[in-house]
């Protein structure tokens, strides 16, 4: 695992007395978590819901700008900052196993396409009759927070999944993407593997092999899901990572070799193949 000084910030599962890996808050009674203007990293989920405000917020330096109405995912490890004002509204946090040890199901979070996503914006626009159904929910949510009983954890875990499954729609739809019920198990699988395997496997080949299938088959999958080849993805997924290790203090020969690239030189032509724009001059540009 690579190292750095990144900021980081890190869920209170006792803040109730009890263990319990949800929580939601209004945004603008966080403000020097949430409204962080520095780069940050959070280690567990989160789902923001704005209802009023100006400015962006910046997920691995892609840009979302505020809207009323606008929703923006946050996965765990992926570096965000805000640049915002008069920002109100809600925010859903969670960790892992508040959902993956009842589903019993390791790849649960990445049936949702906005989670792990390292190749298309995390945050949408919604229109305001579809917003104000999802922050019912959200309420629903926030109202079992105020009267927390016995069995809280279990009516939590329900409406967060209504509302997960509510959003993962609309995104799907939004984004011309397959939903879950549509979408093919080795999928998920590769999306797993990708964010395990990424530092030291970047070859589309070994992904196939420990999915035990062909490189045209899987290939072929993540085209039909992502619009993307699997080879793009990993080259996505490296990016992602790259732009975060930027804000550390490595320096870039030690963020090249840390991510298995054969010397700097590859790494150098890999990044400005990417972004139009050297690993030195981003790093000017963010810090």
């Amino acid at each position: 695992m690579i190292t750095g000084d990144i900021k980081s910030y890190h869920f209170l599962p006792r803040k109730y007395g009890k263990d319990l890996l949800i929580d939601i808050a209004r945004i603008e009674t966080l403000k020097n978590f949430i409204l962080d203007p520095t780069a940050h990293q959070i280690s567990f989920y989160e789902i923001l819901f704005i209802e009023t405000g100006r400015g962006s917020f910046s997920l691995d330096e892609n840009k979302t700008i505020l809207a009323p109405g606008t929703v923006i995912f946050t996965s765990p490890g992926q570096v965000r900052r805000w640049n915002a004002k008069g920002v109100s509204g809600y925010t859903l946090f969670f960790e892992k196993d508040f959902l993956g040890l009842f589903f019993t199901d390791e790849l649960f979070l990445y049936r949702f396409q906005y989670f792990h996503q390292y190749s298309r914006p995390t945050g949408m626009k919604m229109p305001a009759k579809t917003f104000h159904r999802v922050l019912e929910l959200v309420h629903h949510l926030e109202e079992e927070f105020l009267h927390l009983q016995a069995d809280s954890n279990h009516l939590l875990r329900a409406i967060l999944y209504q509302l997960l499954v509510v959003l993962n729609r609309y995104y799907s739809t939004a984004g011309k993407l397959q939903s879950d019920s549509h979408v093919h198990p080795d999928f998920f699988r590769f999306r797993s593997l990708l964010d395990k395997q990424f530092i030291h496997e970047h070859r589309v080949a070994s992904y196939a092999q420990m999915l035990r299938i062909s490189v045209t088959q899987l290939n072929k999958i993540c085209r039909q899901y992502s619009g993307l080849s699997a080879q793009k993805m990993i080259h996505h997924r490296l990016l992602s990572e790259i732009k975060k290790q930027l804000h550390s203090g490595l320096s870039i020969k030690e963020i090249a070799y840390a991510l298995d690239f054969s010397d700097p030189s590859n790494f150098n032509r890999f990044f400005k193949k990417m972004t139009g724009v050297t690993a030195q001059q981003f790093r000017e540009d963010i810090l």
